[in-house]
């Protein structure tokens, strides 16, 4: 999906989370937005900051996952800058933080 911006306009949080619904977590198999890891979005003329977290500091993925979200935006907001994306620990992720479906999907 790459979505062009006419002008200048900043990406929306919808448009940005939409793009980051294809990153997938690659221990769990879930997209890191349904998995409840995007804890914010800010887009403007400076360009997007996202913060972020993963299911545990110890996490030994958080590399490739920051790396393949950062791909993700570079290819779908070509004409935009680069995406700043802070990994956060506060509030701690809890499982309670995903979203139905992937509470479902691993049958929680």
């Amino acid at each position: 999906m790459n979505i062009r911006l006419d002008s200048g306009i900043p990406p929306t949080p919808d448009a940005v989370r939409s793009i980051l619904r294809r990153v997938v977590d690659p221990e769990i198999g879930i997209n890191i937005v349904d998995l409840g890891l995007i804890y914010d979005i800010r887009s403007d003329a400076e360009g997007v900051r996202i913060a972020m977290t993963m299911t545990s500091p110890a996490c030994p993925m958080s590399d490739l996952v920051i790396a393949d979200a950062q791909a993700a935006l570079a290819e779908s907001l070509p004409d935009t800058p680069p995406a700043n994306i802070e990994l956060v620990w506060n509030p701690p992720w809890e499982p309670a933080m995903m979203s139905d479906k992937a509470r479902n999907t691993l049958g929680w």
